[in-house]
């Protein structure tokens, strides 16, 4: 492992990171009162899963490479569906102002929703880092995991710095940003 190795993670990390970071502006738009724990339990999870799906990538390249190949053609479609259901349910409940004046808290079970749906196509970072050893694939994911959490800390630092100036709007902006993301993954992994 040389320097190469390490700026080349960083440049994955932070190309793979970028679904999660506005996903992290929405979050922080959309969701008032998080405190300094609850944003950290957002990037980290975004920061897990980015982690998680290489290595789970570099695992089905190593084992059962031709499972993966027919799921690969559905990830642009379960990325669309989750965040586009996530963003129509932020964008109705903006236009009925029903969070507007509430404190809003994201659970649990969205958070992880999010993560899967913003890092599934990291999985094929999987056939990047198969060339690698058990010791630089781990390395490899763990770099990119601590770069994802680094980046939607930023994330959700601006998107609450925004959202409580413009609190009526942010829901909306969420649920649009939620919807775009989507559709980009979506496009992207059926255009190529």
């Amino acid at each position: 492992m040389d320097f190469v190795f390490f700026l080349n993670n960083i440049l994955i990390g932070i190309g793979l990171s970028m679904d999660a970071f506005s996903v992290s502006v929405a979050n922080g738009l959309t969701h008032n009162c998080l405190s300094k724990r609850q944003t950290h339990l957002i990037a980290g999870t975004f920061g897990v899963f980015q982690g998680v799906m290489p290595m789970l990538g570099w695992l089905c390249v190593h084992t059962i490479l031709s499972i993966f190949e027919v799921f690969s053609v559905v990830i642009p479609y379960v990325s669309l569906a989750i965040l586009s259901y996530i963003g129509i349910k932020m964008l109705i409940e903006g236009i009925k102002g029903e969070c507007v004046d509430a404190c809003r808290r994201l659970g649990i079970g969205a958070l992880l929703v999010q993560g899967v749906a913003t890092s599934i196509d990291a999985l094929s970072v999987g056939f990047v880092i198969a060339s690698l050893g058990v010791m630089e694939a781990i390395v490899s994911a763990l770099i990119i995991a601590v770069v994802t959490y680094l980046v939607c800390l930023i994330g959700v630092n601006i998107g609450r710095k925004v959202g409580h100036k413009y609190s009526k709007y942010a829901t909306i902006a969420g649920g649009v940003i939620l919807i775009v993301i989507g559709l980009e993954i979506f496009l992207t992994g059926i255009l190529g």
